[in-house]
């Protein structure tokens, strides 16, 4: 599944595209820009760098500077060029991952809610791709060098849980083949609005991008349009108002539980895109809509978690399974809602 993210278009007029984004750090010593920027940007030669500097492709604090300005701590380093960035122009970053198993072919991370994935238009840094650039340098991509390194699938900016990395070509090849097979388990937790009926059931209708809004993934139960998707889910603990919903996927497109949940009544407990971000059950009188939006202000994000996966090991051919305990903002507001519930 992708992020909410949107690549730029080719402007008309000659637009220029960031490729990179530095705030310099508190406690950065003067040096030249040339160099400080070699030895920042992943596959730069001073040579590239001066000629960027040159033709005011990089900027500090909005304005052009010459190879011999030094950093200040705190400036704004921007590199602009005139095409978007390619995916495989990916900064290095020192950023603490969650990491629940690794051995010599891949690793399970739990990822974190507002962390995006890959990065791309607005989202450069600070992702996922970044922090597994620098913790592991060499990873395999997909598409001939331009894919997601290490990435055999994906979850949202705002979706918590487990993704499986690959580290070697060998992994890469063995997971993806495995995703398209429909063969990894993969198992999320949900709070949606209301109670579904049936209880427990599978949603199986095209999904694919809306018509009006190329950001929003929309059903299609004609089937004339989009691609099949599956989900299958089952009500773990109804609670009038909400209900936990376990789903797992048989196939993997864009936003597909969101969507799916949207579509049969029951979007996702505070998802804005979907509608999830309404008081969509119960009356609207001043108490309960004040519980509601603490619950809003708790969880500031859609109620998703990927909580476990489970696949071949490319290498030994055992099934491995991993589970992850839902994050903190899920576990309080399901206690609220479970505590509101007993009393009203």
């Amino acid at each position: 599944m992708t992020d909410d993210i949107e690549y730029a278009e080719p402007g008309e007029d000659g637009d220029l595209y960031e490729h990179h984004r530095i705030v310099v750090d508190k406690g950065q010593s003067p040096v030249r820009i040339d160099k400080f920027l070699t030895d920042k940007i992943a596959n730069a030669t001073r040579n590239k760098v001066q000629q960027g500097i040159e033709t005011e492709a990089v900027r500090v604090n909005d304005r052009p500077v010459k190879p011999s300005y030094k950093v200040q701590p705190l400036d704004v380093i921007t590199v602009s060029l005139p095409e978007p960035p390619r995916d495989t122009d990916v900064l290095p970053e020192d950023i603490p991952l969650n990491i629940v198993f690794e051995d010599d072919e891949l690793l399970i991370i739990n990822k974190p809610a507002g962390m995006v994935v890959h990065p791309a238009y607005q989202n450069w840094t600070g992702t996922l791709v970044n922090a597994l650039t620098y913790h592991f340098r060499q990873l395999p991509t997909t598409q001939n060098g331009e894919g997601r390194p290490g990435l055999v699938h994906r979850i949202d900016k705002d979706t918590s849980g487990l993704l499986v990395i690959a580290k070697t070509e060998w992994a890469m090849a063995h997971l993806a083949r495995q995703f398209f097979d429909h063969k990894i388990e993969r198992t999320y937790y949900a709070l949606v609005w209301g109670e579904p009926n049936p209880p427990d059931g599978t949603i199986d209708v095209n999904l694919g991008r809306s018509l009006k809004d190329r950001r929003v993934t929309a059903a299609f139960p004609d089937g004339d349009f989009g691609r099949r998707a599956v989900t299958h889910y089952k009500t773990l603990k109804p609670l009038r108002y909400v209900s936990l919903v376990q789903c797992n996927l048989e196939t993997g497109r864009t936003h597909q539980i969101r969507a799916h949940m949207q579509h049969i009544g029951h979007p996702l407990f505070n998802d804005a895109t979907y509608g999830g971000d309404k008081i969509l059950r119960g009356t609207t009188f001043a108490k309960y809509r004040q519980f509601v939006e603490n619950c809003f202000k708790l969880m500031p994000r859609q109620a998703l978690h990927a909580k476990s996966l489970g696949f071949v090991h490319p290498r030994t051919r055992q099934w491995l399974q991993f589970d992850s305990d839902l994050p903190d903002d899920f576990k309080a507001v399901l206690e609220k809602w479970e505590k509101y519930t007993d009393v009203s």
